[in-house]
């Protein structure tokens, strides 16, 4: 299916809601749903709601957008604009008040994440942890990910006693060890040393290039380099730009 197959006189319909009206004229069924197989990660009409002290307050209000491989979504937004609440939505740390968020490419946990972390772990036992989970070769993988966080015998120490950018380190190349379609950043790009920054950036821009990504962030700079749309989100409210000059100056104003 093209992009341009859903695109013209439909693209104010819901996402979904246009992919269901695909599936019907090629005689698929009004109901296939998203359970006909789409390569992308789609967000629908997605709403957040939490209950307050001060009441019912929605963070995001019918968000939409869809992001395909090789594609990079931005998220701008002030501090509160909801930038992180949609990133957990998205890798399913919380679930949608109401909308649809559809995965049809495998998704990372947020980059450089470590949340799963009890201290007494060590690096070994995380990163055993982890790429079990995952169903990854471990010998394989393992090696990956010491030689590219790069804290050598302390790997086979208790986290607890890991500063904070060993555990940046360790946490990146777990990220990096499992081979998602779809990467999830949100605002953490620069940890450790310049040389480390630049292997970061290696691996996300280089040999990840024909990935998904989507990041929130506040960098308009690396916005204008690095990503291919823009969604600003004010008020809950979130608009997806293609021109991504446009996309910063917008946000730059709010």
């Amino acid at each position: 299916m093209s992009a341009s197959t859903l695109s013209g006189a439909d693209e104010r319909l819901p996402l979904l809601q246009r992919l269901r009206g695909f599936w019907r004229d090629r005689g698929e069924g009004s109901d296939a749903g998203p359970s006909r197989h789409v390569d992308a990660i789609i967000a629908d009409g997605v709403i957040k709601e939490f209950d307050t002290e001060i009441g019912r307050r929605r963070v995001l209000n019918s968000i939409s957008f869809e992001v395909r491989m090789g594609e990079r979504l931005a998220i701008l937004g002030r501090n509160g604009a909801g930038k992180s609440t949609l990133i957990s939505l998205l890798c399913g740390l919380q679930m949608p008040t109401a909308g649809v968020i559809y995965r049809g490419l495998s998704m990372s946990w947020p980059i450089a994440i470590d949340g799963a972390v009890q201290g007494e772990m060590t690096g070994y036992d995380y990163a055993r942890f982890i790429l079990r989970i995952y169903g990854a070769p471990f010998e394989e993988k393992f090696d990956y990910v010491q030689s590219f966080a790069e804290i050598g015998r302390q790997i086979h120490m208790p986290m607890r006693f890991y500063s904070t950018g060993m555990r940046a380190r360790l946490a990146f190349a777990l990220s990096f060890a499992i081979d998602f379609d779809c990467i999830l950043i949100d605002e953490v790009l620069a940890v450790g040393d310049p040389r480390f920054q630049q292997r970061c950036h290696d691996e996300l821009f280089v040999r990840r290039k024909d990935c998904a990504m989507i990041i929130a962030i506040h960098d308009s700079g690396f916005v204008r380099e690095h990503c291919t749309s823009a969604l600003v989100l004010k008020q809950g409210r979130g608009r997806v730009f293609h021109d991504v000059e446009f996309a910063t100056d917008i946000y730059q104003s709010l």
